[in-house]
């Protein structure tokens, strides 16, 4: 199935207000709800609408701390790559892992407290994952801009 422009509305504001009412929403795409609600499972039957989640204040749940770890493993077999995977998956304060192109195979996104966290994040499960050969970790400062809405 390709996207129409209006199915490109629905996806914009439900983005922004995965909440909103199927009847604002229909409003807002200038669809009738009848029509509106079909293409909104229709998206979601599809995968094109995953999930429709609650984003936390980071502050208020008491992990304001940012933390991008770059890893670099001992090999590139398959059940390195695997035993690493399936363990940094296991690990809470993990946000995200990717795996990169470049000087390190992957880079995690940590949340924590504040640096003694961290450090206890680092000595209780980063410092504990199979096949690492380095790692480093730079604090962010301030989030500067930051967005779940992809380009639609």
């Amino acid at each position: 199935m390709s996207l129409d422009s209006t199915d490109r509305r629905i996806l914009t504001v439900l983005q922004k207000q995965g909440r909103i009412s199927n009847a604002e929403l229909s409003e807002r795409v200038n669809l009738s709800a009848s029509a509106c609600h079909r293409r909104v499972h229709r998206l979601e039957a599809d995968g094109y609408i995953r999930d429709y989640v609650a984003l936390l204040d980071p502050r208020k749940m008491d992990v304001p701390t940012t933390v991008f770890v770059e890893i670099t493993l001992s090999g590139q077999a398959d059940e390195v790559l695997d035993a690493f995977e399936k363990a940094v998956a296991r690990i809470p304060d993990v946000l995200e892992c990717h795996l990169m192109a470049g000087t390190a195979d992957y880079i995690l996104k940590v949340v924590a407290e504040n640096t003694e966290d961290f450090a206890r994040i680092h000595r209780q499960h980063l410092a504990r994952l199979p096949g690492v050969a380095q790692m480093q970790s730079s604090f962010a400062l301030r989030t500067v801009f930051k967005t779940t809405a992809l380009p639609v």
